[in-house]
C-alpha cells in the first residue's frame, strides 16, 4: 500500500516499487480515511506512508490500526522523524526521495521478513549442515535489489567497508558489514570462522586446524574460532568434512 496526500511523490514511490521483484503495489490512497477503511477489510506486509495527510494524519492512521503492517514514512519535514520512529516505523525517508535511499529502506524491510524466517523452528527432518529451503539473503548491487539462494553462496569475504560474496558463477560486492550478513543467515548452515569469513558448513570439503578448504580455496581459521570449528566438525557430526593432516 502506499498513502500520499502528494500525487507526483505517491507516483515516484509507485514507480520505485515497481522495479523490486519482491514488492507488489497493491493500491495507492491520497487520504488516510480511506486507506484506513481498505486495512481493517485486508492486511497487508508493508505500508509506505506520508506523515502530512489531509483528514487523518499518517502517524494517527498507525496508532487508529490494531495491528498495523510495517511501515516506511515519507514526508518532506525532517522534524517529524522522531515521531515515526516511536511508532516503531522500518525506516523514515525526506523528500525528494532518491532511488539508493529507497533501495535502503526496502532492504530493511526484506531483512525484517528473512529474520522472522529464520526464528521460525526448524523441523527435526533438517540435518545439521542445511538451511530450511528455500533461504534468500538480498544484496544491494549497482543500484539494484538481488536475490541470492543461500545454497549458491560458496563463502563470504570482509573487504574493508564491503563484503564479497562469492559463488560459483560469480562473486557480488556489497556495502554491508560481515557481521550483519551473519545475523541474517540460517545459523543451522552458515559458520563464522575467521573475523573476515563466514562459510557455508555443507560446502566445506576438509579442514584442519589453521584452514578449511571449499572448492579448491583455503578459508583460513581465526585463533579465536578455532575451537567451535574443532567442535561443529566433529567426525561425529553428520556429513562432517574429512580432516586434512
Amino acid at each position: 500500500r502506499v498513502g500520499g496526500d502528494e500525487p507526483r511523490a505517491v507516483e515516484v514511490i509507485r514507480k520505485y516499487v515497481v522495479q523490486i521483484p519482491e514488492l507488489e503495489l497493491l493500491a495507492t490512497y491520497n487520504n488516510a480515511v480511506h486507506a484506513f477503511q481498505e486495512l481493517k477489510k485486508n492486511t497487508v506486509d508493508l505500508m509506505f506512508l506520508d506523515i502530512n495527510m489531509p483528514g487523518l494524519s499518517g502517524t494517527d492512521l498507525v496508532r487508529s490500526l490494531q495491528n498495523p503492517p510495517l511501515v516506511i514514512f515519507t514526508t518532506a519535514y525532517q522534524e517529524y522523524a522522531l515521531e515515526g520512529f516511536d511508532l516503531n516505523a522500518v525506516d523514515y525517508l525526506l523528500k525528494p526521495i532518491p532511488f539508493d535511499r529507497f533501495l535502503r529502506a526496502v532492504d530493511k524491510v526484506l531483512s525484517r521478513h528473512q529474520l522472522q524466517a529464520a526464528a521460525q523452528p526448524v523441523p527435526e527432518v533438517v540435518m545439521p549442515f542445511e538451511a530450511p529451503r528455500p533461504f534468500y539473503i538480498y544484496m544491494r548491487i549497482d543500484r539494484q535489489l538481488i536475490k541470492l539462494d543461500t545454497e549458491e553462496i560458496l563463502w563470504i569475504e570482509s573487504d574493508k567497508d564491503y563484503i564479497k560474496v562469492v559463488t560459483k558463477k560469480s562473486t557480488y560486492l556489497t556495502k554491508q558489514k560481515i557481521s550483519s550478513m551473519e545475523n541474517l543467515l540460517p545459523i543451522r548452515a552458515f559458520l563464522r570462522v575467521h573475523r573476515s569469513f563466514i562459510v557455508p558448513l555443507n560446502k566445506v570439503k576438509g579442514y584442519n586446524p589453521n584452514y578449511l578448504m571449499i572448492e579448491n580455496t583455503r578459508i583460513p581459521i581465526g585463533r579465536n574460532y578455532k575451537q567451535t570449528c574443532l567442535e561443529k566438525f566433529n567426525p561425529g557430526n553428520h556429513n562432517a568434512p574429512v580432516f586434512i593432516e
